[in-house]
């Protein structure tokens, strides 16, 4: 199948690693121009060999910034103004009991999961509206719907991008400008497997006994019974970035192995 990518720009925020930077490498598989963005040079040119690692010919450029800041997005968006694909990938996840989260802590979490978000759509829908072609995707979680105790200040921040993907889609009717977020399960990014090998040490078990006990525990309901792949997720939002998804707007899609229960 033609994903008709070819030749689009496709920022990726938050892409110097896991899911983000599956997304970049699948993209640049389908032919797209793709930007791949992180906090420091040194991970945004490690990124960008390991996105010509798997697509030798890939037109791969890359933006240090740091997104959970009103001046990143603004230095970004200076050397990017415009683009055809957005993916709001960015987010970072904290375990703490509720009781624990400061102030400083709620605010920190929204500035990077959903601000940065809100930010670059704002800036980029204008170009997407005029071209009257573009994809805005926001990667949110299972956890927007299944709040985690755990981490209550993520949960609540994925369920704001939810809303926000809808509410965006619901200003685009009638353009093939489509807005959609996408429900990731539990997934071996970079940032689980430090913490489930933290886990797994606290409970003196090796990281399989420990992944094991979490889907017994934390995630029953999961039908995988497993950590999702990066290439599993991305492999949904690539094909939501394409030309093939036009009938896909406003919608919270699923790729959570079965973890989600309702069926609606």
């Amino acid at each position: 199948m033609d994903l008709g990518l070819n030749g689009k720009k496709a920022l990726v925020t938050g892409s110097t690693a896991g899911i983000g930077l599956a997304v970049a490498q699948g993209l640049a598989r389908e032919g797209a121009s793709v930007v791949v963005n992180g906090r420091t040079q040194e991970r945004v040119d490690q990124a960008i060999a390991q996105v010509k690692e798997v697509a030798p010919n890939a037109d791969v450029t890359g933006i240090a910034a740091d997104l959970s800041t009103a001046a990143g997005v603004v230095a970004l968006i200076e050397k990017l103004p415009s683009v055809d694909v957005l993916v709001n990938n960015l987010g970072v996840f904290e375990p703490k009991p509720f009781e624990e989260i400061t102030d400083d802590d709620w605010l920190d979490i929204f500035q990077a999961n959903v601000m940065s978000g809100v930010r670059l759509t704002r800036h980029y829908l204008a170009g997407l509206r005029e071209r009257n072609w573009g994809r805005v995707i926001f990667v949110s979680s299972e956890s927007a719907v299944q709040i985690p105790v755990e981490m209550i200040h993520y949960g609540v921040t994925k369920t704001a991008q939810v809303a926000l993907a809808r509410g965006i889609a619901e200003t685009l009717v009638g353009t093939n400008v489509t807005v959609n977020s996408v429900l990731v399960g539990p997934t071996k990014s970079e940032g689980v497997g430090i913490f489930v090998s933290q886990m797994a040490k606290k409970e003196g078990v090796d990281d399989v006994a420990m992944e094991k006990q979490f889907f017994e525990t934390a995630r029953p309901s999961s039908l995988i019974k497993r950590f999702e792949t990066t290439e599993e997720v991305a492999n949904m939002i690539v094909y939501l970035s394409s030309e093939q998804a036009s009938a896909t707007t406003g919608s919270a899609v699923r790729v959570d192995g079965g973890v989600t229960r309702a069926i609606l």
